[in-house]
């Protein structure tokens, strides 16, 4: 059995990790024992802040102590840091380029039985519209680690989307991690799965599947939105001529329309999206959900079929 970490556990124990660092806060929305910030909290609790159910002023905050010199990591649930949070991110961290890192967990249907009013499917797409806003979507627990260390060694602000849901571990050790550069995992020659977060897994698993007909698919760990790795998709999209895109998100604005912004004006190729028919979710158990969304590699394979008939 693979080793199995939640995104949200591997970012708690990370935060702790480079929390030596005196200029590091981290704002909590009494969210820490969930987002796991307390652990954090447990080394440093001069520099955790339980900013209390007030995430619009937690951002606030967050934006008044960047401007002190401060790195500081907001963390609460990704609905409340992309949705009730929008306009103190958008005017008063975005707009003035602040160091601040939003760190959002527990995104996407996978929270599960807390149902559609908890389940943020849309935060990728008005996160990316912000302008100069990095967005990152790690795929496992040493992604997350890595690009947590990444976006804290860089200026400006950056929104993280983590998970809730235990997720198989892909990387292994020695993988080199840079902000806006994808990283292929599977090489292929006949199409291109580019996915982020827990979907990255299910594209390896339909790659695997695809082999058994002698269909030879690359996949694409996309774990920075923006800045997107534009030569990563157009390489793709030359050397294998078809694309399916995968998400934890409305297949509306998420990574899928990054993709297909870079493709139809560098390299025209078919496409198909794998995420969130543009629907609100239910609530239930994750993997039922899972299912009953179609994130899974039975969707991905069926896709990549679709694709591959429209390049012939």
């Amino acid at each position: 059995m693979a080793e199995k970490i939640a995104t949200r556990v591997a970012y708690g124990t990370a935060l702790a990790e480079i929390g030596g660092n005196k200029d590091i806060i981290v704002l909590d929305a009494d969210l820490s024992k969930s987002t796991r910030t307390d652990l954090f909290q447990k080394k440093y609790p001069e520099r955790h802040f339980n900013m209390g159910i007030a995430e619009a002023n937690m951002m606030a905050v967050a934006a008044g102590l960047a401007t002190c010199g401060k790195t500081v990591f907001a963390s609460t649930f990704a609905v409340f840091a992309a949705g009730r949070a929008y306009d103190q991110v958008r005017n008063s961290i975005g707009y003035p380029h602040l160091n601040v890192k939003i760190c959002a967990t527990h995104a996407g249907i996978t929270v599960g039985e807390d149902g559609a009013s908890h389940q943020m499917i849309e935060d990728i797409a008005l996160m990316r519209v912000i302008p100069g806003m990095t967005v990152v979507s790690p795929c496992d627990g040493p992604s997350t680690a890595a690009l947590l260390k990444a976006i804290a060694a860089m200026k400006g602000p950056v929104y993280l989307r983590l998970g809730r849901l235990d997720v198989p571990v892909l990387h292994g050790e020695g993988t080199v991690f840079e902000i806006g550069k994808a990283i292929q995992l599977r090489a292929g020659s006949d199409m291109t799965f580019i996915a982020n977060g827990l979907m990255v897994a299910a594209a390896l698993e339909a790659a695997k599947i695809l082999s058994q007909d002698g269909v030879s698919a690359r996949v694409l760990d996309l774990h920075t939105i923006k800045p997107i790795d534009r030569e990563a998709i157009l390489a793709a999209a030359r050397e294998t001529g078809a694309i399916v895109t995968a998400e934890e998100h409305n297949v509306l604005g998420g990574a899928g329309s990054a993709v297909a912004e870079v493709v139809v004006s560098g390299c025209p190729v078919p496409m198909q999206f794998a995420g969130v028919e543009d629907v609100f979710g239910k609530s239930g158990k994750p993997a039922d959900l899972i299912a009953l969304y179609g994130l899974t590699a039975e969707t991905l394979v069926r896709k990549a079929k679709a694709v591959l008939s429209m390049k012939k």
